[in-house]
This record gives structure tokens, C-alpha cells and sequence, in this order.
């Protein structure tokens, strides 16, 4: 008989760091074949955000994993034959068609919620899911329009009423066209062995606490519930049955869980070098990143421009399984522009100039520019590094 090894339980600190860049795909051989679809099923959520400046988050997380993909690709293998659907995650998030019972839990909460930001005027919200019955697919303009005309926020009744459906789960958003949300009733737009509401709460969560052990490799009680923002509590009740492993990670001062297969093999293979999105699953969660890469992560988009300390879009560059600075990209016509790149160490420089290069291809661009280096040693070495 033979005896199967116990799982690790005391991890090195570099070994949990490259567990969790394994799991998060950027070591070892990506799985092209897989390709867009199968990063976001590996992933289980990819993030959307509205700032577009090489591309939008949503494109930049393949393209980190596999490389310079083709845009229109990857936005295809996303909305196409049913493959996935976009819900409340970690944030507005993409998520694997395969997950939607999964937030059964979710759907359920809203429901069965008394209070909303916007009151409903009678019958809206059955106007808008008979519109949608009537004519198919629709974005919130097409029903009606998406605003009555003031701040931001001021929703039109057409639009408050189908975002509650979203939120219900009678209504999917099955594409961005323009970035608009493209709605469409869930029983034509899910398909029918998985659009139910069948599991129970703690189903629910103990599925989406597996799942998040598996992408994260590693991770504290607030990393694993964070990644489709759980509660602390709703981990606690459900990690016992999760099938993920206890472990303690040198340096690491809370308690940690891992997914048994990522202890399973040392993890070895290539490192991708490339810049990150703000918003990806690597980097999302700030105390995470610093306990794992020594690294100070934080999106200034919102920070007024005077108190910015690395830039509005700041990108981090990971190479060799590390994060060794970042750069600030702007786009004018066909020339990639750093407008503000900061650097660790001067091992930094050929990372950064071949991923420089490689999304200057990837989003059209022919040329580089460095405007501003943190440390003004690196900067005639960068650039002729990139030209």
C-alpha cells in the first residue's frame, strides 16, 4: 500500500511567494492553448475598471499571462457561446460562466434587501424585463436611457431597474459594447444546467473560499475572503470544509491556508517579465502584495495630481518573480510614452525596456519615450535600453 506524502505545512516566505505566482499564472509555461479563457477560469474573476490607458484592465490581465494577444481576442473569447458573465466579485468583475450558482448567496442578499440608493417607480422594473423579453439584448440607453441629466450618479428609472435586475440575477450582462453594459434576460443567457439558485449559503461560500485558495495558492483568513469580498465571518465558517491546507509562511504573522495541490511539487519554471494592471489579481489587495513582494502598491488615479508619488496609471513590473518598480504610461499617436518610471535597482533596466517594448506592440505603438526616471543614473541606460 502505498502512502501518499502529507501535505507541507511550514512554507519559507520565498516559497510562498512563488506559490502564489505560479497559481496567478506569471510562473511556469502558460497554457496558450487555453488561451483568454482558460486565464480567466484559472483566475475565476478578472477585474473591470473604466481607465483605459494602454488598454483596459480586463485586456491587461491576459496579456501579463500570455503575452501580446490580440485585443479583439481576447474581448471575444470573454462574451462569446455563453462563456461568461459579469457580476459583483472582488468588484465589477468577469467571471467564468461555471461560477454563476456559485453567488446564488449573493443574488439572495439582494433580494432581500430593504433599503436601495434609488427608489422605483411602479411597474419600471417590469418594463424593463418585458423590453428585454420583446427585443433581446439592450443596453440601459437603448431601454430608455441611463441618466435623467444631472450628477453621475442620477440613474434614470429605466436604469435603477435593470441594475436591480442584475443585482436579482433575473438579468445578466452578457458583453461591453463601448463600454456600455449589454443586458439580457439570465434563462436565455445562462445556460440551463446551471441557472438555478439551488445551492445553499454555506455551499455557496465554501465553493467560493476553495476556488480563491486555489487561485491565490496561499493566503491569510482576509486574502482568501477578499478575493470575491467575503466577510471574515462567512471564511470562518466554511474554510473547515474547503479542503484547504493550514500553513504557517515564514514572516507571515497571521494564520495562512494554501490549496493542497500547490504544495503538492516545489513550483518551479519561467518567470514572465512584464507590467501589471492596478487592478490585478497578483497585486489587488495592498497588505498582501508588501507581505509578499516587499512591495508599496497603490493606485493614485484618484489621488489629486500634486500629492501622486509614482503616477496616475502606475504599472508595477514584475520580473523574475519579483516587483522591481513601476511606470506611469501614457500613449501619444504611435509612441508609448513612461512618463514616470521608478526603479528599485539597476537590475531593473532590461526588464522594464523589454516590457516597454513588448506593450508598445502589443497596443500599436512603434516607439518608446522615457520621460522622467526616479533615479536620473538610470535614465540614459533605460533609454538606450528601449531604443
Amino acid at each position: 500500500m502505498t502512502t501518499l506524502p502529507r501535505p507541507r505545512t511550514e512554507l519559507s516566505a520565498d516559497e510562498a511567494r512563488r506559490i502564489a505566482l505560479r497559481a496567478q499564472g506569471f510562473l511556469g509555461a502558460p497554457d496558450r492553448r487555453a488561451g483568454v479563457r482558460g486565464v480567466l477560469r484559472h483566475l475565476g474573476a478578472v477585474q473591470l475598471d473604466t481607465i483605459s490607458v494602454l488598454a483596459r484592465s480586463h485586456e491587461l490581465v491576459p496579456y501579463a499571462r500570455l503575452g501580446p494577444v490580440g485585443r479583439r481576442t481576447v474581448d471575444t473569447a470573454y462574451w462569446t457561446e455563453q462563456h461568461a458573465f459579469e457580476y459583483w466579485s472582488h468588484a465589477a468583475c468577469i467571471l467564468p460562466i461555471e461560477e454563476w450558482p456559485h453567488f446564488a448567496f449573493r443574488r439572495r442578499a439582494y433580494r432581500r434587501r430593504p433599503q436601495w440608493y434609488h427608489d422605483l417607480p411602479d411597474g419600471a422594473y417590469d418594463a424593463v424585463v418585458q423590453q428585454l423579453r420583446q427585443r433581446g439584448p439592450l443596453t440601459a440607453t437603448e431601454l430608455g436611457g441611463a441618466k435623467n441629466g444631472g450628477p453621475w450618479w442620477d440613474w434614470s428609472a429605466s436604469k435603477v431597474a435593470v441594475e436591480r435586475a442584475l443585482m436579482y440575477g433575473e438579468v445578466v450582462c452578457t458583453e461591453r459594447r463601448g463600454w456600455k453594459r449589454v443586458y439580457d434576460l439570465a434563462e436565455r443567457a445562462v445556460p440551463a444546467d446551471l441557472l438555478h439558485d439551488e445551492l445553499d449559503d454555506t455551499e455557496c461560500l465554501r465553493r467560493l473560499v476553495a476556488l480563491a485558495g486555489k487561485a491565490l495558492g496561499v493566503g491569510t483568513r482576509a486574502d482568501i475572503a477578499d478575493y470575491h469580498r467575503l466577510k471574515g465571518e462567512q471564511f470562518d465558517a466554511v474554510v473547515a470544509d474547503s479542503g484547504l491546507v493550514p500553513v504557517r509562511v515564514e514572516g507571515w504573522d497571521k494564520p495562512a491556508w494554501a490549496d493542497p495541490d500547490a504544495l503538492a511539487d516545489e513550483p518551479r519554471g519561467r518567470h514572465r517579465t512584464t507590467l501589471l494592471s492596478p487592478f490585478d489579481s497578483l497585486i489587488w489587495e495592498r497588505a498582501r502584495t508588501e507581505r509578499i513582494f516587499s512591495f508599496t502598491h497603490r493606485l493614485e488615479a484618484y489621488v489629486p495630481k500634486q500629492k501622486r508619488i509614482h503616477g496616475y496609471f502606475a504599472m508595477p513590473l514584475l520580473a523574475g518573480g519579483h516587483l522591481l518598480g513601476r511606470v506611469d504610461p501614457a500613449r501619444e499617436g504611435t509612441t508609448l510614452v513612461a512618463k514616470q518610471v521608478s526603479l528599485d535597482s539597476p537590475k531593473a533596466v532590461a526588464p522594464l525596456a523589454r516590457a516597454l517594448r513588448e506593450a508598445a506592440t502589443w497596443v500599436g505603438c512603434d516607439t518608446v519615450r522615457i520621460e522622467r526616471v526616479d533615479r536620473p543614473e538610470l535614465a540614459r541606460p533605460l533609454a538606450a535600453a528601449v531604443s
